[in-house]
């Protein structure tokens, strides 16, 4: 998939069929993970919450890490910002580690096969494109992929590429959806870890040995419940953006930016 995008990007052919992401399989967990849910192109928030969190990770001892569980781009107005932030601002003391979300693959999707009547475009994509300065899709495919080489850069494409569906340590699953009841974490299909609701389960009790913690599906107020914790408030509709902090030995903690 990697090069199939990045020949696109180059004036070559399409990517070919979507491979599974990595998941990333830890045997120790940090002292402190920060886990932020879906940010959707509101990049001054983001800012505003990563400031709380270095704030508060500054009164910790230990590792620190904090865990996006994507979604960076579509609905709001400044997704290419947010992966400029993504790929070029690391925090000072705390480990940024970046999950895949639905949105993202869909995005790269469409910059395979830029149609304009993909369904991206329907989902938030017209405003993700407005934020490269994109206003008007050409009419004529080669120009349409040219226009789309020149705006969109190179670093965001191999970013949204490279991204892990999955990360697990002991205790907790991260993951933008959720997870298949009955598979194990590494056997579970980017399908399901990047799209699954929760409610579509049928069993919604705790997985064996950890809890798992996602966004992709918006609540009033993030959820922490036994078996899982819910942290995509919808910044889209309530402005809010949501972070919950698993500490060792402590309960979660919610912060806050709007």
């Amino acid at each position: 998939m990697i090069r199939g995008i990045r020949n696109f990007l180059r004036g070559g052919a399409h990517a070919p069929s979507p491979k599974q992401r990595r998941k990333l399989l830890f045997d120790q967990a940090p002292d402190h993970i920060y886990a932020v849910g879906d940010v959707h192109g509101y990049d001054d928030t983001l800012g505003r919450l990563e400031d709380l969190i270095v704030a508060d990770s500054r009164k910790r001892d230990g590792i620190k890490w904090l865990v996006m569980l994507g979604d960076y781009v579509d609905r709001g107005p400044k997704s290419s910002t947010v992966l400029t932030r993504l790929t070029t601002r690391p925090l000072v003391g705390i480990r940024r580690i970046c999950l895949a979300g639905n949105h993202e693959a869909v995005m790269l999707d469409f910059l395979g096969n830029p149609s304009p009547d993909h369904h991206w475009l329907r989902l938030g994509g017209l405003e993700t494109l407005y934020s490269y300065g994109l206003n008007r899709l050409p009419a004529d495919r080669e120009e349409r992929k040219k226009l789309l080489r020149s705006l969109i850069p190179v670093q965001h494409v191999a970013f949204l590429e490279s991204l892990p569906s999955m990360l697990q340590v002991p205790g907790y699953c991260f993951v933008h959806a959720g997870l298949k009841t009955g598979v194990a974490p590494a056997d579970q299909k980017d399908a399901d870890l990047l799209w699954l609701r929760p409610l579509a389960l049928t069993d919604d009790a705790p997985a064996e040995g950890f809890v798992t913690v996602h966004g992709h599906t918006p609540v009033a107020g993030v959820e922490i419940d036994t078996g899982r914790i819910n942290v995509d408030t919808g910044i889209y509709m309530s402005g809010i953006l949501s972070a919950v902090r698993l500490s060792r030995n402590e309960p979660p903690d919610i912060i806050q930016s709007r």
